[in-house]
């Protein structure tokens, strides 16, 4: 069984791992699909609603005679992905008092 996992859970994930390293497309989609099942073709559009959000940057770097676009977060995107933590941290709380009935692991 598998949870539905919503765009802005995404969206944190994404800007998580660009907080430690500036990456490619591929990238991402591996070290994403480590926890939740997706695609590359849904992974990009993700990427280009952060980049217009201005939560991330990109830019390109030779690899084999091709560019690969690399992904960066922005101060922006640190700054949305920390509020990100504070709503995943009191959201995982309240899922684990009805899941875990009133047991919470801290």
């Amino acid at each position: 069984m598998s949870f539905q996992l919503g765009s802005s859970l995404l969206d944190a994930c994404v800007l998580a791992i660009l907080t430690k390293e500036d990456t490619y497309g591929y990238i991402l989609t591996q070290n994403v699909r480590e926890i939740m099942n997706i695609s590359e073709s849904t992974l990009y559009p993700v990427l280009r609603r952060l980049q217009k959000d201005e939560y991330v940057i990109t830019y390109d770097q030779p690899f084999q005679g091709r560019n690969r676009r690399y992904y960066q977060i922005t101060d922006l995107g640190i700054k949305k992905y920390k509020e990100y933590i504070l709503e995943w941290s009191d959201y995982k709380i309240n899922v684990d008092k009805i899941l875990l009935g009133g047991v919470i692991n801290e």
